[in-house]
């Protein structure tokens, strides 16, 4: 596994959605959850994909209507990476925020 060259706000939206949950996301799916557009999602699970976080494969459920989707799953090195990568940038943005209470008025 690779480690990221860039870690974005689209990138942390993505590993956000892929950590939570027990089920592979499919692409459609991920870009509703993230709200991100799907010219940045999708390039983005291929990067993830070729460094080695997730993995993906053709849904096979043969029984629903509609084109094939491509299933988006972390990697169990990627999904210990995710955790990781989120819980370093949530502390340093909670350094970062200014400060806005009664204090800062004085």
């Amino acid at each position: 596994m690779e480690p990221l060259e860039r870690v974005g706000r689209a990138t942390l939206d993505v590993l956000d959605v892929l950590l939570d949950g027990d089920r592979p996301r499919w692409g459609l799916e991920i870009i509703k959850l993230t709200g991100r557009p799907s010219g940045s999602v999708y390039p983005l699970l291929d990067r993830l994909e070729q460094a080695g976080w997730v993995t993906s494969s053709w849904d096979d459920d043969a029984d629903r209507r509609g084109p094939r989707r491509r299933l988006y799953a972390l990697t169990p090195d990627g999904a210990r990476e995710a955790v990781k990568v989120l819980a370093r940038k949530k502390s340093t943005a909670k350094k970062t925020l200014p400060n806005t209470g009664p204090e800062a008025a004085r």
